[in-house]
């Protein structure tokens, strides 16, 4: 049976439709908003044998068939995922892995497709919405509905999802996710926005999201979805054995400061437990209990040794609630790097290197909307090293491309514009050391090689993660997370921004959402964090280099009539190669007349550009250029000043002497400086070489006059 259940959101109407297609999947789901189409199949099958998670696979998809286009290069058909679809499937994981109960190991697979793409509506946002009405229809455990919205800032006015066209004048990019009753996901960046107004922005958001709820309400009743009841498994075994044995020894080990010592000891005493209860190598008792029991009992005693510590007022190394970790930050002498810095807090390592490039170097990617370019780019790298392990040495996995984005979003408000800066900038953080954050670690090493660079950044930006411990009605904030506070506490909420606002917000939750009050203290208690981090940054490098590295190329860049593109391009490349060929630089040019010129040093590129400049500007009177002898007369010597323009340097002004023969001052391919003294009706253009030698006569006795006095 087909059910459509329909809303107006945003002056434009969000469908939820079932009933049609993939009748065998657990639920299926097309999400049609504007002309924007996608399809949401959930499937769910039995758990693996042995297995102690939540098998949870979140899968998005973006065809260029949606927008009638075909992919670019050679191959035709879609390969791996690309960064933004990695990212959607990243936005819709977030919200729903809280919602299933504890024990619940089945596996739970959410597949979503864009099925039409109108170049108005964003389809990332819907993905959201339909996995959580597929779920719906499921027979699973699952605690939704839950959904999510867009909203941006236009004009100072918030909107609910933006087109696409009000996105482009939009100083924030918010997402929220959440239920009726709570917020469980945001991710968003925004111009440097004050922290009463985030907060405003989300839960704007958060209303919206709950008219979206009670739709899917609907639909699951209209569809007939039964609601899943879920049987928590039988108690573990060991639960009060290593309750009594591990919990008190836990408490002290917690407590030690060094994190490689801290679980050298937790190791120890989880293995002297194996080997009692299992000697042998053994993996079941005789009475049919197993040694993933008993791992699984040590592990909740830890965790609630972990969170009863925080809740009494303890963290693992000493610190109130509100310390930060000691911060040390420097940059560092790279001998062919063209900016780095290594910021250090805690146990938490980031070397940030910077590569200053040209606009040849950008990131160019194909997307539903056509090719987009990117100028900043930021790469991150999570080397196993980092937290002391061995692992396979991969491409970047989900997780590195998302700290990545989170780090280069936060940081992209403050980069200069291309107008004021023409470089393209590559950002690479290495992680060194990793215990907790290590993506806001990169937002502080990169700002401060971004400044040792030279790139005139607006603003420094700091970042910090917030974490939570909340049982019952009571929960205790906690600054700068370590790894154990991440993972055995509630929250995960990163907050990037100046001291001016926010840039970059992230929140990720593993309980069913927070309230109004626990993010505006949040908010708050990550801009104090910030404060005190940027004064210790700004320590180590106040204010952005004068100029970029001796290493980096040097770029100029300047406007010319679009008009004039084919005159510097010159017949077959000619014109344009001969340049690059003399003066060793590499000349870019857009459509719009912007040329972007760049050398290995400076006086290479201020050629280059003295030549673009001579031949693509209009003859000034009174203006001296380098030119060359094309041609010699009896009256004169014809001088060509830039390509494919010359003028005549009359016999009478090619010396302040008298001149018998022309070929006695020059000859054909000498070079000569000459002035331009007019330019006639017919637009021939008259030379002296006289005024120059004059105006050179009279700094030479300038010069003379200047030392003369010095030496009185």
């Amino acid at each position: 049976m087909k059910v459509t259940v329909e809303r107006e959101v945003g002056g434009r109407t969000l469908s939820l439709t079932t009933g049609e297609l993939a009748k065998q999947a657990s639920g299926a789901v097309v999400v049609r908003y504007g002309d924007t189409v996608l399809f949401v199949a959930s499937q769910t099958g039995p758990s693996r044998p042995g297995i102690d998670f939540f098998p949870l696979t979140v899968d998005y998809r973006e065809r260029y068939a949606a927008a009638g286009r075909f992919a670019g290069g050679y191959l035709k058909r879609e390969g791996r995922p690309t960064n933004r679809e990695i990212l959607t499937c990243r936005l819709t994981d977030r919200p729903l892995r809280p919602l299933f109960p504890k024990g619940f190991h089945d596996e739970v697979q959410v597949m979503a497709n864009v099925l039409s793409f109108d170049g108005i509506n964003e389809p990332d946002v819907l993905t959201m919405i339909g996995a959580s009405a597929g779920l719906m229809l499921a027979p699973l455990p699952f605690g939704g509905p839950i959904a999510g919205v867009r909203v941006g800032s236009v004009d100072g006015e918030l909107v609910v999802m933006p087109t696409m066209e009000q996105m482009a004048q939009s100083s924030l990019d918010l997402i929220v996710a959440g239920s009726t009753e709570s917020v469980l996901m945001i991710e968003g960046f925004a111009d440097q926005m004050p922290e009463d107004e985030m907060l405003k922005a989300i839960m704007f958001a958060h209303k919206h999201i709950v008219e979206l709820c009670e739709m899917q309400n609907e639909f699951a009743q209209k569809a007939g979805a039964e609601k899943f009841v879920f049987e928590a498994p039988a108690g573990n075994p060991f639960a009060g054995l290593v309750q009594e044995e591990a919990y008190d020894k836990l408490k002290r080990i917690k407590q030690i400061k060094l994190k490689q010592d801290r679980y050298g000891e937790t190791a120890e005493l989880k293995k002297g437990l194996i080997d009692r209860l299992f000697p042998d190598g053994a993996t079941e008792t005789s009475d049919g209990k197993t040694l993933g029991d008993l791992k699984e009992a040590f592990y909740q005693v830890e965790h609630r040794v972990i969170r009863d510590l925080i809740l009494d007022g303890k963290r693992i190394d000493g610190r109130t609630p509100t310390d930060l970790r000691a911060v040390i930050c420097s940059v560092t002498d790279l001998p062919h790097v063209h900016g780095s810095a290594v910021f250090t807090r805690g146990e938490t390592q980031s070397l940030a290197t910077i590569t200053l490039g040209t606009t040849r170097d950008a990131q160019r990617m194909d997307t539903l909307a056509g090719e987009v370019s990117s100028r900043f780019m930021l790469h991150y790298y999570f080397p196993s090293f980092s937290v002391g392990e061995c692992r396979p040495i991969r491409g970047p996995g989900r997780r590195e491309i998302g700290h990545g984005c989170l780090a280069e979003r936060s940081l992209a408000p403050v980069i200069p514009t291309e107008e004021r800066f023409p470089y393209t900038i590559r950002v690479i953080s290495d992680i060194m050391e990793s215990n907790g954050s290590s993506s806001m670690a990169s937002v502080c090493s990169a700002t401060l090689a971004l400044m040792d660079a030279g790139v005139p950044i607006s603003q420094p930006v700091a970042g910090i993660s917030i974490g939570v411990v909340k049982e019952g009605g009571r929960h205790i904030l906690l600054t700068d997370i370590m790894g154990d506070e991440d993972h055995h506490g509630d929250m995960d909420f990163k907050v990037a921004g100046t001291g001016k606002g926010i840039t970059g917000i992230q929140l990720d939750l593993k309980i069913d959402g927070i309230d109004e009050q626990i993010i505006r203290e949040a908010l708050e208690q990550a801009r104090e964090s910030r404060r005190v981090l940027l004064k210790t940054m700004l320590k180590a490098l106040g204010r952005p280099r004068k100029d970029v590295s001796p290493s980096a190329p040097r770029l100029l860049q300047t406007k010319i009539d679009p008009e004039k593109i084919g005159l510097l391009i010159g017949p077959g490349g000619r014109t344009i190669r001969a340049l690059q060929s003399e003066t060793g630089a590499e000349i870019n040019i857009e459509d719009d007349g912007t040329v972007t010129i760049a050398a290995v040093n400076l006086e290479s590129a201020d050629a280059a550009m003295a030549r673009v400049e001579a031949m693509t500007e209009d003859i000034k009177v009174g203006r001296t250029y380098n030119g060359t002898v094309s041609s010699v007369k009896d009256f004169g010597a014809f001088i060509e000043i830039a390509p494919g323009k010359d003028g005549l340097c009359h016999i009478s002004e090619l010396s302040d002497g008298f001149v018998k023969s022309v070929s006695d001052i020059c000859k054909v391919g000498d070079k000569m400086a000459v002035k331009v003294i007019a330019v006639d009706e017919q637009n021939r253009v008259k030379l002296s070489r006289r005024a120059v030698l004059a105006e050179q006569a009279a700094e030479d006795g300038g010069d003379d006059e200047a030392t003369d006095d010095d030496d009185d």
